[in-house]
């Protein structure tokens, strides 16, 4: 039997999975909660507050390049920061990186709520970005208080948060923004709404987030044994050698913490150490699949707007709302139903290559819904195939979930499992900070001109097939440290 055989072949006895540690997953969950509500909050109210502010002087065509620049701020700045954070949170432990974190979403949103010029606007969506080491670190957490029997059965329901943050922000922000001018009997009165009418749509998370930084830090444990202060942090960089010979023979290291450090299964190395083999294929995937998933978010709603004649649906904004709002919760509902089962039926390597594959005849749902929308008008068959793209798109989720267990188990330690996630969260800030902007750009070329029609597709269709080959390259059976 070689490396590559899939463990379901293996002919031991099943081992019955681990009941999950629920108080300390719910809070987890509840805390991820924040990032995708903040995150999406500006979605909708994004174009008028451009407008309000008259960075583009009136000019209309500006408006979308000055909303892309927002939403990839936040991601440009998160790919140069959250390995740091991850790193940190190796040493000092993840909850006081999790709650520097919810504090600097909670005060950037806040400061996002009461800027009154773009550079205001830019400096808050950097702040949020460069403070906020999260993504990383929860992932590392779920991979601590989990093992082997019920790590799958914790992924499936990470959707949850994402699914209710995505679907609950553009849906605060389109309600809740310039309230003095919407609702005039209940806000008309408030002077300070009157002067800056985007703060209570951007409050709204902000205090979220507060409450969960609150829940945080009473209740959420510490999962990493052996941390250390951040004064001894700062400590070590001046001299490492003396540190590393101190923090083993300290009278406050239990006998836990002095075992997994002899045998080096709890000690961070050096990034050098992170650049293996395993550790880039892992991240790499992970970074092609969100590349996947970033352009096909950036251009369904463009689509579905665009006018048919121009080669999109020609909806209106609710209809595209609802169908968004669909998609996020039969994606949460499937993940949470019938991940565990599919991963332990077929295992992590056959459910990620398929969620994958998913992409093709996604992209091939495009053209067929604008030719049928062409010849006989918005009817049932556009429908069916819009099912059709919703279930593609459902399936394509289910990837993530197997790629955030190749990279728990591609780390060469546990001491490194932050800086593992941190490395592979790199990656994938910076295609999400260009992947919406480089598809957008794509479709906006294909409408330009009927000889440009299939740029769009084509591009996908690429995006989709480096995808493919990346997955190629994950084992059947996970690694193993």
């Amino acid at each position: 039997m070689d490396e590559e055989t899939p463990m379901l072949h293996v002919q031991h006895p099943k081992r019955r999975s681990t009941p999950l540690p629920w108080r300390q997953f719910g809070i987890i969950l509840f805390l991820q909660l924040a990032e995708p509500l903040t995150s999406q909050v500006i979605s909708p109210l994004a174009p008028q507050l451009i407008r309000d502010i008259g960075v583009t002087h009136g000019d209309e065509t500006k408006v979308g390049f000055y909303v892309g620049l927002l939403h990839s701020l936040f991601f440009a700045a998160q790919a140069l920061t959250v390995l740091h954070w991850s790193r940190i949170s190796d040493r000092i432990g993840r909850k006081p990186v999790l709650l520097a974190g919810l504090f600097g979403l909670s005060l950037s949103m806040y400061c996002f709520g009461l800027s009154k010029t773009f550079m205001g606007l830019v400096l808050s969506r950097a702040l949020s970005g460069a403070l906020n080491g999260n993504i990383g670190v929860t992932k590392s957490m779920m991979a601590e208080i989990t093992d082997e029997t019920n790590l799958a059965h914790a992924y499936a329901y990470t959707p949850i948060a994402w699914s209710s943050g995505s679907t609950l922000g553009p849906l605060i922000g389109g309600f809740l923004f310039r309230p003095a001018d919407r609702f005039p009997d209940v806000f008309g009165h408030v002077k300070f709404l009157r002067e800056y009418p985007y703060f209570l749509a951007c409050a709204i998370p902000a205090t979220f987030t507060v409450i969960a930084w609150t829940i945080t830090f009473l209740f959420l444990k510490e999962t990493l044994s052996n941390t250390i202060s951040f004064r001894q942090l700062i400590e070590s960089k001046f001299n490492r050698r003396r540190f590393e010979v101190a923090a083993l023979e300290s009278p406050k290291s239990s006998p836990e913490t002095l075992a997994t450090s002899e045998d080096g299964e709890s000690r961070p190395l050096p990034l050098r150490a992170l650049l293996i083999p395993r550790v880039l294929i892992a991240a790499g995937n992970y970074a092609a699949l969100s590349t996947i998933d970033i352009a096909f978010r950036a251009v369904q709603p463009l689509f579905y707007a665009t006018p048919i004649e121009l080669g999109g649906l020609g909806l209106d904004p609710p209809l595209i709302g609802n169908i968004l709002a669909v998609y996020g919760t039969l994606s949460g509902l499937f993940q949470i139903l019938f991940f565990a089962s599919l991963h332990d039926r077929f295992g992590s390597k056959a459910v990620y290559t398929a969620a994958v594959s998913c992409g093709i005849p996604l992209v091939l749902t495009y053209p067929i819904v604008n030719t049928l929308a062409r010849a006989y008008g918005v009817n049932w068959a556009v429908w069916c195939v819009i099912g059709m793209q919703i279930s593609c798109s459902v399936l394509l989720n289910l990837g993530f979930s197997c790629v955030f267990i190749y990279i728990a188990a591609a780390s060469p330690n546990r001491g490194c499992l932050g800086a593992t996630n941190g490395l592979a969260q790199v990656l994938v800030s910076i295609m999400r900070s260009i992947g919406p902007a480089s598809a957008a750009s794509m479709f906006s070329l294909s409408i330009a001109a009927p000889a440009h029609a299939w740029f769009v597709y084509c591009y996908l269709l690429v995006v989709v097939v480096i995808g493919i080959g990346a997955s190629l390259l994950l084992p059947r059976k996970l690694w193993g440290n």
